[in-house]
């Protein structure tokens, strides 16, 4: 019952995305199939993962995890001049998306935390996203991208530190290092870089686009924005996890299979937040909220989060920025190159375009270089 609603919900919302971005157009009878499908490896990934015990080697990788995320909150409160005594707020609970859509997200509360209060009830959080691949990976996926951690770029806008730790769901251990973790949104004014379409900010662009490497826990991090919006989509971060890929001299990658294709999604209430400053209130395109979303449908169903764990760093003023963390259980050995619709490609004079690329019918193979 469930996923028929969210199909139904789904069909009716595919015509008004169409307007998303210029030739996103998608046969409605194709998506749901593949949404089912997705659904499907989900759902087995789930009951994969659900085996795996509380045994020392993952309560180690828990602790690991609380640990890490503990010393980054307090670096980049460091970092903004934050005091102790500034309250933060918390995203408390996790739901399923089809209930979320209906209700009103307001999931962000503030909490009185003291020097007593046990941070494992904050950083011991994890929203564990078991997505498998959405092959609405939109028309903008720009193959051989910078490996760097930081993606802003001067940018204005309100700063995202935004950690992943991708865990095998066959193993129930940290992904192999050196996944190719690739993310990418558009900026405030709901602009995406690296891409010759109408509007956007051209092949020669590459802000709020990035890769790295997984470390020995397999954790990326990366400093980004918050991103904007455009017309027919809710505020996303896209990511795509390359296996087997290799790093190049000129700081970018080639090679590996796509393993892993998905977005994030942000509490409405976080959303309405920023978009309430500055430069965000300066885009008058309308919004469209997480439950008028269509493609949240591929994102999400009662096994799986799409919606990140966060904290602001300071309650009182938003500017200074979100540190937000998830946990994406994958399964490293498949290969879905089949959805990942390359729009251009970085050379070593910037980018252009892939000749081939097609968002309905897929592609011809991109254009390499090395």
């Amino acid at each position: 019952m469930l996923l028929k609603t969210t199909f139904t919900f789904l069909l009716a919302a595919l015509g008004e995305l169409s307007l998303a971005h210029p030739g996103e157009k998608l046969d409605k009878r194709v998506a749901v199939r593949e949404a089912n499908m997705r659904h499907s490896f989900a759902d087995v990934n789930f009951q994969t993962l659900s085996k795996c015990d509380n045994g020392p080697d993952i309560m180690a990788r828990k602790e690991r995890a609380m640990k890490r995320r503990l010393e980054t909150f307090q670096k980049l409160r460091a970092e903004r001049g934050i005091s102790d005594e500034n309250p933060y707020l918390h995203r408390r609970n996790a739901g399923q998306f089809a209930k979320w859509a209906g209700t009103s997200h307001d999931r962000t509360g503030a909490l009185d935390f003291t020097t007593d209060t046990p941070h494992s009830e904050i950083f011991g959080a994890n929203t564990t996203c078991i997505l498998t691949p959405d092959n609405i990976i939109g028309p903008y996926y720009v193959q051989g991208e910078q490996i760097r951690s930081n993606i802003v770029e001067n940018l204005p806008g309100v700063p995202l530190h935004l950690e992943i730790q991708f865990v095998d769901v066959q193993t129930c251990q940290p992904a192999p290092s050196a996944l190719f973790i690739d993310i990418w949104q558009c900026n405030a004014a709901g602009i995406y870089s690296g891409v010759s379409a109408a509007g956007q900010g051209g092949l020669k662009t590459t802000f709020l686009r990035g890769v790295q490497a997984t470390d020995g826990d397999g954790v990326v991090a990366f400093d980004t924005l918050f991103p904007g919006h455009y017309q027919g989509r809710a505020t996303h971060q896209h990511i795509t996890v390359h296996v087997g890929a290799e790093a190049l001299p000129n700081n970018t990658y080639r090679g590996g299979t796509v393993a892993h294709i998905s977005q994030l999604f942000f509490d409405q209430a976080l959303i309405d937040a920023v978009e309430a400053l500055a430069p965000y209130n300066a885009n008058r395109v309308a919004r469209t909220s997480n439950a008028a979303d269509g493609f949240t449908g591929y994102a999400a169903t009662a096994a799986y989060d799409p919606f990140p764990e966060y904290v602001l760093l300071d309650a009182a003023d938003l500017s200074k920025g979100v540190f937000m963390w998830l946990e994406v259980a994958f399964n490293p050995s498949v290969n879905y190159d089949q959805y990942k619709t390359v729009a251009a490609v970085v050379g070593p004079d910037g980018g252009v375009d892939n000749p081939g690329f097609n968002i309905i019918k897929g592609i011809t193979p991109p254009p390499t270089h090395g």
